[in-house]
């Protein structure tokens, strides 16, 4: 990039596509965190909940966006980077998600170590992945069908009136 600002939109442009999706994404990781943090009373209010939840959310967005698979990308839960970092419990349950309750339930007398060594065994190439590396999907809403050409507009439910008796009251229509 150039020293003097007036240079940068020259220097920008002449950048290929490829180059400036390269520096936008680069630019873009700066403001991205989606790290899972305990939002609870230990971490001396540096992070809440809702603060975490926002930032997962938007980095599910950019996910999404960037059609993000992690599976695809070669991602699998071993050792190292996962099955020996959680508790047995978790690992328990991801064998549980991908090979079924009876799977996980044969490795429960087992010590951390070996279940976290029979879990990455078990996972490998079942497509299985940790929940934060999951993108959620969102579900298309659907459009209420149109009528004669005409779009459809949703109708809204009379409101029911009460005379204050406890009874509904409904108009009487002259003959």
């Amino acid at each position: 990039m150039p020293d003097q600002p007036q240079d940068l939109w020259e220097a920008l442009i002449a950048l290929s596509a490829e180059d400036q999706a390269a520096l936008f994404a680069h630019c873009a990781s700066f403001g991205i965190n989606a790290v899972w943090e305990p939002a609870n009373r230990y971490n001396e209010g540096r992070v809440s909940a809702r603060t975490v939840s926002g930032r997962i959310e938007h980095a599910q967005v950019l996910g999404r966006a960037a059609e993000l698979d992690m599976v695809a990308a070669g991602w699998t839960a071993t050792v190292d980077n996962y099955l020996g970092r959680v508790t047995k419990v978790r690992i328990l349950s991801a064998v549980g998600e991908a090979k079924g309750a009876g799977v996980a339930a044969r490795l429960t007398g087992l010590k951390k170590p070996d279940i976290a060594k029979e879990g990455e065994r078990l996972l490998a190439g079942s497509g299985w992945l940790a929940e934060p590396l999951r993108t959620p999907t969102i579900e298309p809403v659907e459009e209420p069908a149109a009528i004669d050409g005409e779009p459809a507009v949703e109708s809204e439910a009379a409101p029911e009136h009460d005379n204050g008796q406890g009874e509904e009251s409904f108009a009487i229509a002259a003959e």
